[in-house]
């Protein structure tokens, strides 16, 4: 037994390694094409992480990115939330095949037949209110004064609901941000408490995730960080500072990579949830491009075959990446985009080297 465990280890050390090593190679190649500023990267296995940090805190100083730093993850919070609400299905206090109106009398239209799944898996057909098409709500196009404003939950939704579905509830998939507001309000009209709330005493402080934290109107990154930066008006300009309230439960969490790394084992490990809640957070919807959405759980393909799980989160300034393979190895990756082109080919690199 002694000897089996020593080359398991070995074996696991020598596979590692390399690994790390061309995974720096890619994200440095990355920073000096300047697709990125600065880019985080972890990779966990057998309880061993190894983390790396290429590139720059910020353009000015040129300060090396520090691997521990914090970063805005974006829709990565939105595995978060609906990892609550199959919480508080596994305890009773609602079904996944519930109309959101039972719970959230009003806030939909009065015969919608919106139901608590199709919220979470995208098939509600609601408009996503920060997407393209609705002037100064888009999330894709920064604006400085906008993005400080503070928003209320209730406002999301209304420009959700300002604009015809895209199609009746179950006829179709459309990623839609909307899905999550509504999916943090049936929190908190669940529990009594902020679905902020729910999340740091469910998951934040059961798995110890102390770098981690829902920040609702607070506009800055806690430290070490690396500034992220969005165009605007034809130049690069700092967007590191946003009020978050804009994303609410569809992406206002900052965390690290090894926060990340430890909550997506807890959950794809099946630590947070019941065995049924975590299997029917795996079965996919078809997202395009070999994609499979879930209840919170993207699926991505590998080159080599076979799929990871996680979530990705774009959001001004920063992108990320948390993904799990079944055989239990983890990546977790935050960039900070800028002005060059990211080949077409990064993101698949990047999986081959992590996970084939």
């Amino acid at each position: 037994m002694i000897l089996t465990k020593t080359v398991a280890l070995a074996l696991a050390l020598t596979t590692v390694a390399p690994t790390h090593e061309q995974l720096r190679t890619q994200l440095d190649a990355l920073v000096d094409a300047k697709a990125m500023t600065a880019a985080l990267a972890l990779v966990r296995e057998d309880g061993r992480d190894r983390a790396m940090a290429v590139g720059v805190r910020d353009v000015r100083s040129k300060a090396p990115a520090d691997p521990r730093g914090h970063f805005r993850v974006g829709s990565v919070t939105k595995t978060f939330v609906a990892t609550v609400l199959l919480q508080l299905a596994d305890e009773g206090k609602l079904s996944l095949d519930d109309l959101v109106s039972k719970h959230l009398p009003g806030a939909l239209p009065e015969d919608s037949q919106v139901t608590v799944r199709q919220a979470l898996n995208h098939t509600s057909g609601v408009f996503d209110y920060a997407g393209a098409g609705i002037p100064g709500w888009s999330a894709r196009d920064y604006r400085p004064r906008e993005t400080l404003y503070d928003q209320t939950p209730q406002e999301l939704l209304a420009v959700g609901l300002s604009k015809p579905p895209y199609f009746k509830p179950g006829q179709g998939w459309r990623y839609s941000n909307t899905n999550y507001v509504i999916a943090a309000m049936l929190i908190e009209k669940l529990t009594g408490n902020p679905y902020a709330k729910e999340i740091e005493n469910r998951i934040l402080r059961p798995l110890g995730l102390r770098h981690t934290l829902l920040p609702g109107h607070r506009k800055d990154l806690p430290k070490p960080h690396a500034r992220g930066y969005a165009p605007y008006q034809g130049k690069m300009v700092d967007a590191t500072r946003m009020n978050p309230s804009l994303e609410y439960g569809a992406g206002e969490m900052i965390s690290t990579t090894a926060d990340l790394a430890t909550f997506l084992d807890a959950l794809l490990g099946g630590k947070l949830t019941s065995g049924q809640a975590l299997k029917q957070m795996r079965t996919m919807e078809n997202a395009g491009q070999g994609m499979g959405y879930g209840l919170g759980l993207q699926a991505f393909p590998l080159p080599c075959g076979g799929k990871v799980y996680g979530h990705s989160g774009g959001t001004f300034g920063y992108l990320t990446y948390a993904l799990r393979s079944d055989s239990g190895r983890t990546l977790v990756l935050s960039g900070n985009p800028y002005t060059g082109e990211t080949p077409a080919d990064a993101l698949p690199k990047v999986l081959a080297t992590a996970f084939c």
